[in-house]
């Protein structure tokens, strides 16, 4: 089994059209930087939006979709604003301030809230506080993934247009999202973590 390491942030957004987004903006991974975009439409139909057919592979084997897209992806994230242009997707966000919540993370010291012992020992409490969330996971292919969150902010105004048009007003992430085990927050946030993923022979040979 090879672990694998990545630091950074994820987004997560309802639309009043019943579009979902999950932005995944990954500064530091084995891959390098990169972002990738998850959406799911109000029919239920699930497209992951990857930057380059590597991270394509990763992705999709561990979550899963209807389509899977490899697009020319611009980023653009700040503390203040995030700009995402992908293929047919764009996406203009404003984190707000850091939820209670995201206080609470802040107080774990850095190295704890990214071990994967921690990530398990309180993934029950995190199914419980928060819907759909989950700290540990068993992904496709028997993949086993650790969710560390370091901090989170509301997002308090974005915007999301598909081909072009528009997906309505900001909104709560509902229904949940259905691409693997656990969704993003229902409250449309951005959350800071350490995801560690842990890859059996048959993935690792997959994504070279």
């Amino acid at each position: 089994m090879t672990r694998l390491r990545f630091s950074g942030s994820i987004a997560g957004i309802g639309t009043t059209s019943g579009r979902r987004v999950v932005v995944g903006h990954w500064p530091v991974s084995p891959f390098g930087a990169f972002t990738d975009c998850m959406v799911e439409d109000l029919a239920g139909h699930r497209t992951l939006l990857a930057p380059t057919q590597q991270v394509a592979e990763l992705v999709s084997g561990t979550y899963v979709f209807d389509e899977v897209r490899v697009v020319e992806m611009h980023a653009s994230v700040t503390e203040q604003r995030w700009s995402i242009a992908a293929g047919p997707l764009e996406v203009r966000l404003t984190p707000g301030p850091r939820t209670p919540l995201g206080w609470l993370l802040r107080a774990v010291p850095g190295p704890v809230a990214g071990a994967p012992l921690f990530a398990a020992a309180v993934d029950p409490l995190a199914r419980r506080v928060l819907r759909g969330v989950r700290t540990r996971v068993t992904a496709r292919e028997g993949d086993r993934e650790w969710y560390g969150a370091r901090d989170q902010r509301a997002i308090v105004a974005a915007t999301v247009r598909w081909d072009g048009q528009s997906c309505g007003d900001l909104q709560d992430v509902v229904p949940p999202v259905r691409f693997g085990p656990g969704s993003t927050p229902p409250r449309p946030s951005v959350v800071d973590l350490v995801s560690t993923v842990e890859r059996g022979s048959a993935t690792r040979q997959a994504i070279r």
